[in-house]
């Protein structure tokens, strides 16, 4: 199992609807994005993004990029409603990958014989979807856990595996898989797309800069990592965050939002020397660090509270 020619660095496109921007900002960055071969990371709960990407798509049509879509249907019949919902206002005919958004599924939904594997199977079979991620948070970990283990994702099952990897917010203030889903994804060596490459904002503005954390949690875990950050010699926070991610095999790519091209270039350059060495010993500590925290307050974590 593996996730097809993904790029690295998988450009987030969340600051695409961000209408305090000029359409012209939006657009620059939108188009040195496609002009650099990522991929792009695609919804249509991101305000006017949709829009602000097909603006940019008809101005190089050559260079429409592959996408990660997310998909909310509340109900299963309501998949290829959220799918058309997404793709038409850009003029494509397919998801290059469908990102599952579990909220109230059960693991039995992605199982053969039922109700969800049937359907989105069959939109597999048709193209409609290339491929499957299941987005993961703390507070459905244990559903994406008891689907793993039941076959969904390694083909252990009787039937092809449905879903391709996982995706979820990875960086070092956040791990949204809890520690037995970890631990199971490393074991089985399933593939993950890993989000929200730093954080929000640089460590330090996190630490120091009030109401730059939007939970306390990030502000204390920003703490605790500035002097791992200053001792890596390591010279940039996005450079920090996306090699750490990156030094673990599992992760097949970083999704980052960025409104600014000089950023997205930056992105793009760490994605380039992505197999530069991160240092064991920090690593390690970060790895301690984020076990501590999934116990502590992740697994015990309210949906939408972290």
């Amino acid at each position: 199992m593996n996730l097809k020619n993904l790029s690295p660095y998988i450009y987030g496109t969340t600051c695409l609807g961000d209408d305090s921007l000029t359409l012209e900002q939006r657009l620059e960055v939108a188009n040195n994005a496609m002009l650099s071969g990522a991929w792009f990371h695609v919804s249509d709960q991101y305000g006017s993004a949709l829009s602000v990407l097909a603006k940019a798509y008809k101005m190089a049509p050559a260079h429409i990029p592959r996408m990660i879509f997310k998909v909310e249907a509340e109900r299963i019949n309501q998949m290829r409603e959220t799918i058309h919902r997404n793709i038409d206002p850009l003029g494509v005919d397919h998801m290059d990958i469908g990102q599952l958004c579990l909220r109230d599924r059960s693991a039995s939904d992605f199982l053969p014989g039922s109700e969800g594997y049937t359907e989105y199977s069959k939109i597999k079979e048709e193209g409609l979807v290339k491929q499957y991620l299941m987005e993961v948070f703390p507070w459905t970990s244990p559903v994406a856990l008891e689907a793993l283990l039941q076959g969904c994702c390694d083909g252990s099952g009787a039937d092809e595996p449905l879903i391709d990897g996982f995706i979820f917010y990875f960086n070092p203030l956040q791990r949204f898989a809890t520690n037995a889903l970890w631990q199971k994804i490393q074991e089985k060596n399933i593939p993950v797309i890993a989000m929200r490459t730093v954080c929000g904002n640089h460590v330090k503005t996190l630490r120091d800069v009030p109401g730059a954390a939007w939970k306390d949690y990030i502000q204390q875990r920003a703490t605790e990592v500035a002097p791992l950050f200053d001792a890596s010699g390591i010279q940039s926070w996005p450079e920090f965050c996306a090699r750490y991610v990156y030094s673990f095999d599992q992760v097949q790519a970083t999704v980052g939002a960025t409104s600014k091209t000089e950023n997205l270039n930056e992105f793009l350059r760490i994605a380039e020397e992505r197999k530069t060495e991160f240092p064991a010993d920090i690593r390690a500590t970060l790895l301690n660090m984020q076990t501590r925290w999934s116990d502590e307050l992740d697994k015990n974590a309210e949906a939408w509270s972290m």
